[in-house]
C-alpha cells in the first residue's frame, strides 16, 4: 500500500531498422526482478570467459582489495541519548537530579565518550564524564561494543547507570543493517526542580483605582524641573548649595541632583538622592523600631510627595533635608498653569553671601632648595615647577660665556687656585669648575653646580642674581660666601657682547675691549718674533741647498770627518763654538771659508757675539 510508483521497463528496441524484443531489466516502479536473471556467479564466469584458442585460456579477475576497519569505518559514530539519576542528599528543594547526557561510539577503534550538554548558570559542572577510550564492561577484561547498545536499556559504566532513551538516525540504519532489533524509543525524563524553576511566579496583584499604565503612556518622558537651595550654614563648615529637583510624572518619582561648580572644594557626585517615590507622611508607630535598616512599604506611608506640593517661593523637606525652591524651567510654569491654574511663578533671589579673603602669607625662606621651588609650595598642594621662559631658553641654547676666575682667599695656597666660571644665557644659571692641577694637593673638578647665584644683599622677598652685565674683568662676585676675582674671559663673550650691545652697559663692554687690547698687543709681538724666526730659518734652508750643489764639486772634503771633528773640539755638548776656534778648524779640515755662500752661511749661523751655531752649519755637509 506504501507503493507510489508504477513505471515499466522498456522492452521494445530497434537495430539496423529491424524491432526486436528484449527483457525487462527491472519490475513495476523500479524494483528488483528475481526472474530472468543471472546469479552473480554466472556473471562472475561470463566476465571471465574469453575464447581460448584466440586468446588462450582465461585469467581469475584479482580479488577485492582489503580496506582496514579504522579507514571503512573513519569518522563513523553512533550516538545515544541516555540520562542518570544523581542524588542530592542536602538540599530541602529536591533529592534526586536528572542529568542528560550523550553517548558516543567511535566505530573505528570501540571507543566511547559520555559528555553532558552545558547549561548556562546551572552551578554544577558539566561536559565531559567519561573521555573517549575503550570502556571495560566487567572483571573479565571484555569492553563495550556497539552489539551491547540498545534503545530502553541501562548500561553501568564506572560505578554509574546510564539510561539510554533513543539514538540518532544514523545509529538506528546501521544496527538494523547488522541485523540487530531495536527497542522501541522512550520519552526523555527531565529534572523536576528544573521545571519547577521554569512555571512562572505568582504574581499578587492588588487592585487599584489609579491606572498606573494610563499615567506612564501619559507623562512619559515629561520631567518637573525646580531649582533649590539647601542651607547648611548652621551645621561646621555649611553653606548654601544649590540642586536642582527633579519630579518624574510618569511614575510620581522625584531626584535630586547636586550643581557641581568648577573649583568648589567637592568630587562631582552627580546625585544626592537617587530617583524613588518619597514619603510626606509616615504612619505613627506605637513601640521604637529600627526602620532605617528596612525598606518603607506603601502600609506604613500615609501620603507621598506628589506635584502639588512642590511650588516656587515655598519650602520643601526631603528625606530630612529643608529645600527653598526659589525657580523652575518653562515647562514646569506651563503643566501648573494648566493643570493647577497657578500663574505666580515669580522667581526668589538668592542672596550669597561674599566670602571674605584671606590673605596669603608666605612664610620666610628656609634655604632649601631653589627659591622659586621652594614657594611653589606655598602656591598648590601638588607644587608645579616654576615656569621657564620658553622662548629665551631656543633663542639662547648652547649659548655660554666663560670667564676664569680666581679665588679671594687669606691662604696662600687658594691663590694659586684657577676655576672657570660658566654663565648659561637660557636659563641665567652659574657653574663654577676648577682646574686639576698634578701635586697640587687639590682635587679639581666640579666646584659649583649649575644654578642661580643671588648678589649678596639681597633677600628671599626680592632676590636679584647676577647678570652677565655685572661680570666685568677684575670685578668680584660673592658666590654663597666664597668671594672670586675675574681675570680673563673668552672671545665669545666680548663678540656676543658687541652683537649685542643695547643689551649691556658700556662699562662692561670697555672692560672687555681694554682687556682684549693688552692681550692683543702682546699676541702682535709674540707673532712677529715667529714670523722673522720662520724667514730666517726659510733662508738658511735655501741658502744649505746651494752650499751643498757648489761643495759636491769640491771632492777633497770628508764630511764625516768633518762631523768628527767639530764634535771632539766641542767639548761641553752646547753646539756652540767660539769664532776663532770655528774658523781654525774650518781652515785645518780644507773648508773654503772665503767662499761667497760660506761666508754668508756663517754669518747666518753666528747666533752671538764671536759664537757660531756650528750644527745649522754642518747641515750644509751631510754624512
Amino acid at each position: 500500500p506504501q507503493k507510489t510508483s508504477f513505471h515499466r521497463s522498456q522492452t521494445l528496441g530497434y537495430r539496423n531498422g529491424f524491432a526486436f524484443s528484449r527483457l525487462p531489466t527491472v519490475g513495476v516502479g523500479g524494483e528488483r526482478l528475481y526472474v530472468n536473471q543471472l546469479s552473480q556467479a554466472e556473471l562472475d564466469e561470463l566476465s571471465n570467459a574469453r575464447p581460448t584458442l584466440t586468446y588462450g585460456p582465461a585469467k581469475q579477475a584479482p580479488p577485492s582489495s582489503f580496506i582496514p576497519a579504522h579507514v571503512a569505518f573513519d569518522k563513523k559514530i553512533l550516538k545515544f541519548d541516555a540520562y542518570f539519576q544523581e542524588d542530592v542528599p542536602l538540599s530541602p528543594q529536591e533529592h534526586y537530579r536528572i542529568r542528560q547526557v550523550y553517548i558516543y561510539y567511535f566505530l573505528e577503534d570501540d571507543s566511547i565518550y559520555v559528555v553532558e550538554p552545558v547549561v548556562k548558570n546551572s552551578g554544577i559542572p558539566q561536559g565531559k564524564h567519561i573521555k573517549r577510550h575503550r570502556v571495560p564492561k566487567n572483571d573479565q577484561g571484555e569492553h563495550y561494543h556497539w552489539k551491547d547498545l540498545n534503545r530502553g536499556m541501562n548500561i553501568t559504566m564506572y560505578g554509574r547507570t546510564y539510561r539510554i532513551v533513543d539514538c540518532d538516525h544514523f545509529t538506528q540504519v546501521f544496527l538494523e543493517s547488522q541485523g540487530i532489533e531495536l527497542n522501541p524509543p522512550e520519552e526523555m525524563a527531565f529534572d523536576p526542580y528544573t521545571e519547577l524553576r521554569q512555571l512562572p511566579v505568582r504574581k499578587y496583584v492588588t487592585p487599584s483605582d489609579l491606572d498606573q499604565l494610563k499615567q506612564f503612556l501619559t507623562y512619559d518622558k515629561q520631567v518637573l524641573c525646580f531649582y533649590a537651595m539647601w542651607d547648611d550654614t548652621n551645621s561646621t563648615f555649611g553653606e548654601n548649595r544649590p540642586f536642582i529637583i527633579h519630579y518624574y510624572l510618569a511614575d510620581d518619582t522625584v531626584e535630586v541632583r547636586e550643581v557641581y561648580k568648577q573649583n568648589d572644594g567637592r568630587d562631582p557626585f552627580p546625585i544626592l538622592i537617587k530617583r524613588q517615590r518619597l514619603p510626606k507622611t509616615l504612619v505613627e508607630k506605637q513601640k521604637p523600631f529600627p526602620s532605617c535598616v528596612l525598606e518603607i512599604s506603601d502600609q506604613e506611608v500615609l501620603e507621598w510627595f506628589t506635584a502639588k506640593d512642590f511650588a516656587v517661593g515655598k519650602s520643601t523637606t526631603l528625606l530630612g533635608r529643608t529645600f527653598f525652591i526659589y525657580d523652575c524651567d518653562e515647562f514646569t510654569r506651563n503643566f501648573y498653569r494648566d493643570k493647577f491654574g497657578i500663574t505666580d511663578f515669580q522667581p526668589v533671589k538668592i542672596k550669597e553671601k561674599t566670602l571674605e579673603e584671606v590673605p596669603q602669607v608666605i612664610p620666610p625662606y628656609n634655604g632649601f632648595g631653589l627659591l622659586e621651588d621652594s614657594l611653589q609650595n606655598c602656591f598648590s598642594l601638588r607644587p608645579k615647577p616654576p615656569r621657564k621662559d620658553i622662548c629665551k631658553m631656543l633663542e639662547n641654547h648652547h649659548k655660554v660665556l666663560r670667564y676664569q676666575v680666581t679665588l679671594e682667599s687669606p691662604n696662600s695656597q687658594d691663590k694659586k687656585r684657577r676655576f672657570i666660571l660658566s654663565y648659561f644665557l637660557s636659563d641665567d644659571t652659574i657653574s663654577i669648575y676648577e682646574r686639576p692641577v698634578r701635586n697640587s694637593g687639590i682635587i679639581g673638578g666640579k666646584y659649583l653646580g649649575r644654578t642661580r647665584v643671588a648678589k649678596p644683599g639681597s633677600t628671599p622677598e626680592n632676590a636679584t642674581y647676577y647678570e652677565p652685565s655685572d661680570l666685568t674683568i677684575g670685578s668680584t662676585i660673592e658666590v654663597f660666601g666664597h668671594r672670586f676675582v675675574i681675570t680673563d674671559a673668552d672671545e665669545y663673550v666680548l663678540n656676543y657682547m658687541e652683537s649685542n650691545m643695547e643689551s649691556f652697559p658700556e662699562a662692561t663692554l670697555q672692560s672687555l675691549r681694554d682687556h682684549f687690547g693688552k692681550c692683543q698687543v702682546v699676541k702682535e709681538a709674540a707673532n712677529s718674533d715667529m714670523s722673522a724666526l720662520e724667514t730666517k730659518k726659510q733662508e738658511l734652508d735655501e741658502l744649505i741647498e746651494k752650499v751643498q750643489e757648489e761643495l759636491k764639486l769640491n771632492k777633497s772634503l770628508d764630511n764625516r770627518n768633518i762631523w768628527k771633528a767639530f764634535l771632539q773640539r766641542d767639548e761641553n755638548g752646547s753646539g756652540i763654538l767660539d769664532k776663532d776656534k770655528f774658523l781654525a778648524l774650518c781652515d785645518s779640515l780644507g773648508v773654503p771659508t772665503k767662499d761667497f755662500l760660506v761666508n754668508k752661511l756663517i754669518e747666518l749661523c753666528t747666533c752671538e757675539e764671536n759664537k757660531i751655531n756650528y750644527q745649522d752649519f754642518l747641515r750644509a755637509f751631510p754624512s
